[in-house]
């Protein structure tokens, strides 16, 4: 009863985040639309680069939604024959995805603001409405952001927060593109070409760093130190446990998969070290974010009894 309880609070915990996702997800698909149009086409016809750059930006962001709800329903799968730990590692898949969409959009951004500052008679004067329009799209980026990072930090979602961030990233070039528009309104031209080149390093630099996490998650890494500890003493806590060795751990989606071998008292029976087992086992899966873990039952003698 006690282990069907533990299954359906994982369930739960699995349909909650899945909604919560979905939810967050298609709120910045509608904000970004709207941003999206409204800085590119403002952008074009007020000779700003730097509010382009910005709707790129933003396009990129609606791209990543995208990503975000398919990933977020692959993951949702149960285990079948070929995925036998289930569909998790999809949200590790769409963070990379993710950061290598941030990393390319950045580079681009980098090589436009790089042609433009080497030839400065071809930078335009900027309109005043591209300020306004930078000024409006930074508030309602932030805003976004901080919904998301809350939905995300309530149902644990590395996928949800790297999205959370994506947006972020988006509040800050609109900060920097809105300065760079002001300077060439007060005849500094080049500060708009200049805006989007720091939007570009922005974009760039959190773009390599989500892309880095993810292909490591996706290559077994290990989980945090601290992490690791705490399940280590929960292990360690649980009656008949003499001590861990062998321990390792990796992450599936946003879940830790544990391997780990069990110091037990070596005159105890085999059913009552399987027991111990079990029992160390559950505790782990109640107390932390973990997936399964695998123990290995080792004889454990103390000399002094001898």
């Amino acid at each position: 009863m006690r282990h069907d309880k533990m299954i359906n609070e994982s369930n739960n915990e699995s349909h909650v985040r899945f909604h919560a996702a979905r939810k967050s997800t298609w709120v910045s698909v509608v904000v970004n639309c709207f941003l999206t149009l409204g800085q590119i086409i403002t952008g074009i016809f007020s000779g700003s680069q730097g509010l382009i750059a910005d709707g790129i930006h933003s396009l990129s962001d609606l791209i990543a939604d995208f990503v975000v709800i398919v990933a977020n329903n692959k993951s949702k799968k149960e285990p079948d024959e070929d995925h036998n730990y289930g569909h998790f590692r999809y949200e590790n898949g769409a963070s990379l995805i993710l950061g290598s969409l941030l990393f390319i959009v950045g580079l681009g951004m980098l090589w436009s603001a790089i042609n433009k500052i080497h030839n400065p008679d071809t930078i335009p004067q900027v309109h005043i409405i591209a300020l306004w329009v930078a000024l409006i799209a930074l508030v309602f980026k932030e805003l976004l952001f901080r919904y998301m990072l809350a939905v995300a930090t309530r149902v644990k979602s590395s996928m949800l927060v790297a999205n959370a961030w994506h947006a972020r990233s988006d509040a800050a070039s609109s900060l920097v593109v809105a300065l760079g528009i002001i300077g060439n309104l007060l005849g500094f031209k080049f500060l708009d070409p200049v805006a989007a080149l720091i939007v570009g390093l922005i974009v760039a630099k959190m773009g390599y760093s989500f892309m880095s996490d993810s292909l490591h998650d996706l290559m077994d890494k290990a989980v945090d130190s601290d992490t690791e500890k705490e399940i280590q003493s929960t292990l360690l806590a649980t009656e008949g446990v003499l001590g861990v060795h062998d321990f390792k751990t990796r992450k599936v989606g946003d879940l830790i998969i544990v391997d780990v071998h069990l110091d037990i008292d070596s005159h105890l029976s085999v059913k009552e070290g399987h027991d111990i087992a079990v029992n160390a086992r559950k505790r782990v899966l109640e107390n932390h974010r973990v997936l399964n873990v695998m123990t290995h039952v080792d004889p454990y003698c103390n000399s002094s009894n001898q």
